[in-house]
Formats: C-alpha cells, sequence, structure tokens
C-alpha cells in the first residue's frame, strides 16, 4: 500500500488558462532583456581576475583566518579592492588583487599584501602566487563565449530533431532571454563575472531546457490524443497536467541551493545567488515565454498536422 503525499505545491486538475497572458509575459520579457543588453554595454558586467587580470595569492594562517580583521589590514595598507575567499580547511585564504598600472606597481601591491597579512595574522605563510596575464584573460574571455554560444548551438540541434522546428526555435529564443536576464543580473549585482559564472550560466542553460522538454513532450502527446482541440486550449492544458512536476522540480533546486548562497561564502555565494535567480527565470519562461511563441509560431501548422488523416492500410486479399 502507498501512502499519498499530504503536501502538494500545486494541487491536483489545475485550469489555469495561461495563454490569457501571452502577450504580457512576452513584453515583459522583451522589456527586460533590452534593458539587461543596455546593462552589458553601459556600466557592463564586473570582470573578475580570470577576465581582467591580476594576481591570485595562496596564503595560510596559524589559526582559523579572521576575514573582517584582514580586510581590516588590507583596506589600512589601502589595498581595500582585494578579494578574500577561503579554500580548503579554516587556516587556507586564496588572495585576489586586480593588475596595477605596471609590472613594478603589481611586485609593490603584492609586497603590501604580505605585510598586511603579518600584521593581522603573525606567522602566515605565502604558500605560492600566481599571475593572469591580460592575453591569458583574454583568451578565456573568448573561450568562455565560446562554451556559451556553441551550448545554445547543441541545443538548437538537438531539439530540432527531437521536435517540429517550432519546438527548436521557440526553445532556443526563450534560452536567449534567459540568459540576457542572467547577465543584467550579473551587471546590477556586479557579482564578479569570472570562469565560474561562465559554469552558472551553462548550467541555467541546461536546467531551463530540461524544464521546456518537459512542457513540449506534453504538449506533442497532447497533439496526438486531441486532435480537435485548439492549439490554444492544448497547451494550456499540457502546461497544467505538468505544472506540480515543473514547480515541485524548481522549488527542490531553488532550496537546495539557497543555502550555497547564504552560507557559500564568496567563493560559493555568487554562483549560487546566479543559480537561484536563474531558477526563477527558467521555470517562468517555461511557461509565459517559450509556450505563447510555440503558439504563435505552430498555430496553423502544428494543427494541420494534427489533423491530418492518416493513410489508409490496404485490405489484404482473401
Amino acid at each position: 500500500m502507498f501512502l499519498r503525499p499530504t503536501l502538494r505545491l500545486v494541487p491536483d486538475n489545475t485550469k489555469i488558462r495561461f495563454m490569457r497572458g501571452r502577450f504580457l509575459g512576452l513584453i515583459v520579457s522583451a522589456v527586460l532583456s533590452t534593458a539587461s543588453i543596455a546593462l552589458f554595454f553601459y556600466p557592463g558586467l564586473n570582470l573578475g581576475i580570470d577576465f581582467k587580470g591580476g594576481v591570485v595569492i595562496q596564503a595560510r594562517t596559524p589559526g582559523p583566518a579572521d576575514f573582517a580583521r584582514l580586510r581590516a589590514a588590507f583596506a589600512a595598507a589601502g589595498l581595500g579592492s582585494a578579494g578574500l575567499q577561503r579554500v580548503g580547511g579554516a587556516n587556507d585564504v586564496m588572495i585576489s588583487l586586480e593588475s596595477q598600472a605596471t609590472d613594478k606597481a603589481t611586485e609593490a601591491a603584492v609586497q603590501r599584501i604580505g605585510a598586511a597579512l603579518q600584521k593581522a595574522a603573525p606567522g602566515s605563510k605565502v604558500l605560492g602566487t600566481s599571475a593572469v596575464g591580460p592575453s591569458v584573460s583574454a583568451q578565456l574571455l573568448r573561450k568562455g563565449l565560446l562554451a556559451l554560444g556553441l551550448s545554445l548551438l547543441m541545443i538548437l540541434v538537438y531539439i530540432w530533431f527531437r521536435f517540429e522546428w517550432e519546438f527548436a526555435v521557440g526553445a532556443v529564443v526563450t534560452l536567449l532571454l534567459d540568459m540576457t536576464k542572467t547577465i543584467g543580473f550579473l551587471v546590477i549585482t556586479r557579482l564578479p563575472f569570472d570562469l565560474v559564472m561562465v559554469a552558472a550560466i551553462l548550467t541555467i542553460l541546461g536546467y531551463s531546457t530540461n524544464d521546456k522538454v518537459v512542457v513540449y513532450d506534453r504538449v506533442r502527446e497532447n497533439l496526438r490524443k486531441y486532435k480537435s482541440m485548439p492549439l490554444r486550449e492544448l497547451i494550456d492544458r499540457s502546461i497544467n497536467e505538468t505544472l506540480s512536476r515543473t514547480v515541485g522540480t524548481s522549488t527542490t533546486v531553488f532550496l537546495a541551493a539557497l543555502p550555497l548562497a547564504l552560507f557559500g561564502g564568496a567563493s560559493l555565494s555568487g554562483f549560487a545567488w546566479t543559480m537561484l535567480f536563474g531558477i526563477v527565470v527558467g521555470t517562468s519562461s517555461s511557461i509565459f515565454i517559450a509556450a505563447p511563441i510555440l503558439l504563435f509560431l505552430g498555430e496553423h501548422r502544428l494543427r494541420q498536422d494534427a489533423r491530418m488523416p492518416r493513410p489508409a492500410k490496404a485490405k489484404s486479399r482473401a
């Protein structure tokens, strides 16, 4: 005997008419994406050391690192822009510093960091120093953007082969809108845009694609099942049938990422906050963006294909 769950985020047999708000959803999405593109050009992304160049110092303090004391010491030494992250154990610290005007200025800043580190935590040791030059950072930026472009292309090819072209176009356009909104979020929050953020955006694209495939699968099944139902009503029915699964999955992933955003520290919080934003955007876009685009592109063709009579089987001769 199986027990049915007593707590449901979405009741069964919902009949919400999502397509009534299709124009509002598309307009709001277009406005937000346009604003995000404008923010991308000004003030622009807060590029991290991976894409802007700088120095990374690995250090170990004699006891658990006191980040407040370290930051105060760096600020007193004129190095308030230096970033601090805990890596490994409680004693291990990673200090990131942006490139200075000249190599000598960068070397002087590294020496000041070492002096400030000794002042805040006597007995600390510098385990290693690595520099990320402008040419390397530019190459990393090109490869990061190439990874985003290739991922969108592969998603387009996958959905095009699995569904009709209307589904593929709707999914890729929606993913582009999701990505632009995420970039706008990064500009507004001033989170450092580095390789970790590229990984976050790729994760968001993968999650959002999976969510849209679930809805599209149900639409395709219902096209075969309800051959006379108008496409607008059929899409509403498909979304309602998958709504419980969509909201449940999104809530689970959201709750899993929330502790990382709140308590993950500088090394994980940026990734987690970006993921939280992407989960909300990806889930809502599956309903209010991808579905209306599918309705506009396939309102005549998909219903026409669904109504086409199957060829009659030839009668066997006795």
